[in-house]
């Protein structure tokens, strides 16, 4: 597998997880999966370098580990040491684990970056790894693979996103302004149904009230016209 194979198998990984919220930059995220592999996807799926330590198994680690051998730096000194990894049964696994770790408290800043660089500093500043040059070389990956596109491709679908929830507002607000226009002209039906007796239909009404033949005083203009055309060919009377 080449640096570009590795970049687009973890990339839309990358990407697709940002989209669905999580707060690392899939471009940092891309480079430090190379940074940590060299590029080689391990056959436990742990491309972030991230140790059993304490942790218990989740939906996303099962509790399977793998020892091999890494080093650490400890008072500018490196020291050759193993470590037990987390084992996963797939890459994605892994990144979503790798979330949950970065909402301990320590990893604020993480979340709280504006940028690739904020944010390696802050993974850096939170104890992630050792290595005290760890953000300039996550840093140095982005720049080298030109990474930053995997930003851009999630702002640009984001931005997509914006500009369709847009057109379904105005489309929203046309629907709701179309249904008030409605609702006033029913609105309107009903008053000129349940209008007062026009003065030439008055009097066909007291006689209609007075016959029980019609037991409220109001109507349409149609009704108005039959029960006056009835009252003149004394259909009924008072």
């Amino acid at each position: 597998m080449t640096r570009q194979d590795f970049i687009a198998t973890i990339g839309p990984i990358a990407v697709r997880l940002r989209l669905e919220g999580s707060p690392i930059f899939p471009s940092l995220r891309t480079a430090q999966a190379l940074h940590e592999t060299g590029g080689i996807i391990p056959a436990w799926n742990n491309v972030v370098g991230f140790k059993v330590g304490s942790g218990q198994p989740n939906a996303y680690w099962k509790g399977r580990s793998v020892n091999t051998r890494t080093w650490e730096v400890y008072n500018g000194i490196r020291y050759n040491v193993t470590a037990n990894w987390r084992a996963y049964d797939q890459i994605e696994d892994c990144f979503r684990d790798q979330d949950l770790l970065f909402r301990l408290s320590r990893y604020e800043r993480v979340r709280r970056a504006t940028s690739p660089e904020e944010q390696a500093m802050a993974l850096q500043l939170g104890g992630y790894a050792t290595d005290p040059d760890y953000a300039k070389k996550l840093v140095q990956v982005i720049s080298s693979y030109g990474l930053k596109r995997l930003d851009e491709e999630v702002e640009d679908v984001l931005e997509s996103l914006s500009v369709q929830l847009n057109d379904l507002q105005k489309e929203l607000q046309a629907t709701r302004t179309e249904l008030a226009t409605v609702r006033k002209q029913l609105d309107a039906l009903r008053n000129l149904e349940q209008q007062d007796p026009p003065v030439w239909a008055k009097e066909a009404m007291e006689a209609a009230v007075a016959s029980r033949l019609v037991d409220t005083p109001k109507g349409s203009i149609d009704f108005y016209r039959v029960l006056t055309i009835m009252y003149r060919m004394k259909l009924f009377s008072k």
